[in-house]
């Protein structure tokens, strides 16, 4: 066996564990009778630190560990995490009143809440630690295996992944639907251990971590500020909006090489300067593209709620609850397909993501004001037919209601992640280029951390004056609707926000800078 199929089969670990993320929210719900204001917390909670984790192990890879040793670390953890969730139900262990074998409230104790939260802290580490290094210890392999047999063998291992998806859905034990994730994952990292001796593997970067240098700037412009002046304006590049930073350069025109090696934490040069003032003036356009993050999350815990206490017949045919992520997946694609065609016509290059954004927050605002009156309507049938108290029974109304929300919701998802990616492209330092789709996941994860703080703040206002809280045990008594409202008004500020930030920033032109390069580049060839 090849490594490029050693390492390729990790992927096994990446599929099984998503479908155990999907079924996560059914489990708490069912198993532990959490309310879904509690689930989606605890989902959507460890969703978002999991893909904002890989910007700290990027740094990690670089400054330390190398590739290899995260894949091997985030591999262990994988198994450990799968292995535990099998455990963790109640069948394996039973809780302090003695032997429980059903899937009940009541058979859950200490030992199973224990192991569970550990599950989730397991599975943290082996989620960011493949998306930091898989791709990138893929690409440093030199196979020498023909390329129709890596296409093969790539799409085998997918294709089993697959296969064992769908197959686990139709067994009702949850012990089972997690067990055999944790086995196909054991195996799959045992396979990866196995080509250990031959792979390819790269140390940490000789230079360190761009965070170091970031934090390095700061230190030394610290150290420099009170001290001495700054060098004159010509000495360096400009970035005329931050100044305090150029401290850091200060002893750069007096001292050697091999003097500025022992006092890496004394002084900067002038480009790691102006790489650390690009990226600050960045953060205040970063914090705008969390609000889409926060309303992407609603889709896969509040909307799927919604979807799941409706009608699915479409005639005599019972529609299964994944139609709406199929067409989720198909307005996501080919939307930013289509405004990228339509786009790069009519506006420059640099401002392709400004505008997408702006579309992007556009639809996430039709997509609240669509599921805050479609939530209304569901509301008002559940009232007329006396449901309220009946969180059980299914509520005659067609689940198609909300696919326009979904549809929208996709198109956000499209447009936010394409924008948002091709912003750290085109505007973040050269430096950080391994940083850059780490951060553009990192933005939505903050966003679905920040959903779980917003339904908190939300539900306590709404309480004020003795009024019942928005979010109740079913959602049947809750009101989703003022909440999505909420999600309304919010969406809107952020969106006007967003124009100010982006009026103030200027954009950087990425075929300029490739210019420069090329230039610079001519010029040092004999």
């Amino acid at each position: 066996m090849g490594s490029f199929v050693r390492i390729t089969v990790l992927i096994w670990a990446d599929i099984l564990t998503n479908y155990a993320l999907f079924v996560m929210t059914p489990y708490l719900t069912n198993v532990w009778s959490l309310n879904i204001t509690h689930a989606a917390a605890i989902v959507n909670v460890f969703s978002g630190v999991a893909t904002i984790m890989p910007i700290g192990m990027a740094f990690l890879v670089d400054a330390f560990m190398g590739d290899y040793w995260m894949l091997l670390l985030s591999s262990l953890a994988y198994s450990f995490g799968l292995s535990l969730l099998a455990m963790s139900t109640p069948p394996i262990l039973s809780n302090a009143a003695g032997n429980c074998g059903a899937y009940k409230p009541d058979c859950i104790g200490d030992a199973q809440m224990v192991l569970f939260y550990t599950v989730l802290a397991f599975l943290a580490i082996g989620i960011s630690g493949h998306i930091t290094s898989l791709d990138a210890f893929l690409k440093q392999q030199d196979s020498k295996e023909p390329m129709p047999w890596q296409a093969a063998g790539g799409f085998i291992v997918i294709l089993l992944a697959i296969v064992g998806f769908i197959a686990i859905q139709f067994i009702k034990l949850w012990s089972v639907r997690f067990g055999m994730p944790a086995i196909c994952t054991v195996v799959a990292t045992f396979l990866f251990t196995t080509g250990s001796c031959s792979y390819k593997r790269s140390g940490p970067h000789p230079q360190g971590s761009p965070l170091t240098t970031i934090f390095r700037v700061f230190v030394t412009s610290a150290s420099n500020i009170f001290r001495q002046r700054l060098p004159d304006d010509n000495l360096l590049p400009q970035t005329h909006s931050l100044r305090c930073p150029g401290k850091a350069t200060i002893v750069v025109q007096t001292q050697n090489r091999e003097q500025k090696e022992q006092n890496r934490w004394r002084h900067c040069s002038s480009e790691e300067m102006e790489d650390t003032k690009i990226f600050i003036c960045m953060i205040p356009m970063w914090i705008t593209f969390i609000m889409c993050g926060v309303v992407i999350s609603i889709g896969n815990t509040y909307f799927l709620e919604q979807a799941n206490d409706m009608n699915r017949k479409l005639g005599k045919l019972k529609v299964p609850l994944p139609i709406f992520k199929f067409f989720y997946e198909l307005v996501k694609d080919h939307f930013k397909r289509l405004y990228v065609e339509v786009t790069k016509k009519v506006i420059p290059e640099r401002y392709v993501p400004t505008f997408g954004m702006i579309v992007a927050m556009l639809f996430s605002i039709l997509c609240c004001i669509t599921a805050a009156e479609v939530e209304t309507r569901r509301l008002d049938v559940i009232r007329m037919h006396g449901f309220l108290d009946k969180p059980n029974e299914k509520i005659p109304m067609s689940m198609f209601w909300l696919l326009p929300q979904f549809l929208l919701l996709g198109a956000v998802d499209g447009m936010s992640n394409f924008s948002i990616d091709q912003f750290f492209t085109n505007q973040a330092p050269a430096s950080m280029s391994r940083y850059l789709k780490l951060f553009s996941r990192g933005v939505i994860g903050a966003g679905t951390v920040g959903s779980v703080l917003s339904v908190y703040v939300v539900g306590k206002v709404s309480e004020r004056g003795g009024r019942p809280n928005w979010f109740q045990d079913t959602l049947n008594k809750s009101r989703l609707d003022n909440y999505y409202w909420t999600l309304t008004v919010l969406s809107s500020i952020n969106l006007i926000l967003y124009v100010l930030v982006a009026w103030w920033y200027t954009c950087r032109d990425p075929s300029e800078d490739a210019n420069k390069a090329t230039k610079k580049e001519e010029s040092t060839q004999p």
